[in-house]
């Protein structure tokens, strides 16, 4: 018998595996669907609410954005999660259904004012506590109506600075933030890159480009795979998305597909304006038509 050496032994033997039990790596590839479907409990009329995991599963989505709670004038979030026992119960509903929790959201900065709030690294860090507890890797911070730096561009240099202190926070705790800017695919690029942190990237919205007229698919090349942690992946209310003329969405797969992008797909919105809260038959009818396209 001819002697072989260590490497070609290990070459046969991937071969031999293949020729057994299919590639190795088809495992990892029939191991995680590339694309998985969320909603926002906020939305779905369940802000911290435990029943909001039974009517994602009703809804048929994979997972579940949940929200950090209302903020108003207060120090922090009123945020039920801050409760061990409260978090277990969550995180024990989860598994129970079959679903994840995709990401934490500090919706309360669609409001509020992220550049001026006083106590914003202690609201923050409570998020990433949070998501510490709760194993969750990602948490959406938008920069909201008072953060909107097309119309207060003046709020740059305090939001790039705080920004940049979220994102140490953020590589402390292991995580990523997601922001939601106003601003057009190039500029939200140019602020990444002056926030210059890794752990903090963008939280794509699809109706940003479409309701101000900008083709969503060159924003999504321009932003790139590793700079986008996850989408809202609707446009803004009226009708569902499979009824939407201005969103292509088996064109916006390709793109995101050429890109090597994978991740959550989070409805927020797209929910029919003749019947906006009837929460089952606009989720479930969003959440089917995105399977129908992302996981064929």
């Amino acid at each position: 018998m001819k002697n072989i050496n260590r490497r070609q032994f290990l070459g046969q033997s991937v071969f031999l595996t293949a020729a057994l039990y299919g590639s190795p790596f088809d495992v990892f590839a029939k191991d995680k669907q590339a694309y998985k479907i969320a909603v926002v409990d906020l939305m779905i009329l369940k802000r911290q609410k435990l029943s909001a995991f039974q009517l994602t599963k009703e809804i048929g989505a994979d997972g579940l954005e949940v929200d950090m709670g209302g903020l108003g004038n207060r120090e922090t979030f009123d945020s039920q999660l801050a409760k061990p026992e409260i978090r277990q119960q969550f995180l024990d509903k989860a598994k129970e259904l079959n679903l994840e929790i995709c990401s934490l959201a500090m919706s309360g900065f669609y409001a509020q004012s992220f550049a001026t709030r006083p106590t914003y690294q202690r609201m923050v860090q409570d998020c990433l506590d949070t998501m510490k507890a709760m194993n969750v890797k990602v948490g959406f911070l938008p920069m909201g109506t008072q953060g909107d730096l097309v119309k207060n561009p003046e709020l740059r240099p305090a939001i790039v600075e705080r920004l940049k202190v979220v994102g140490q926070m953020a590589k402390k705790a292991g995580v990523i933030i997601g922001i939601e800017t106003a601003l057009d695919a190039k500029g939200e690029l140019e602020l990444l890159k002056e926030i210059a942190s890794k752990n903090i990237q963008s939280y794509f919205n699809f109706s940003n480009p479409l309701k101000n007229g900008r083709d969503l698919n060159e924003e999504l090349r321009i932003l790139g795979r590793k700079r986008i942690c996850m989408i809202h992946a609707t446009d803004e209310d009226g009708v569902w998305l499979e009824n939407n003329t201005r969103l292509d969405l088996k064109k916006v797969k390709q793109t995101l597909d050429d890109m090597g992008w994978k991740g959550w797909l989070v409805i927020e919105r797209s929910r029919d304006a003749n019947d906006p809260r009837n929460v089952k038959k606009n989720f479930g009818a969003n959440t089917r038509y995105l399977k129908s396209i992302f996981q064929a």
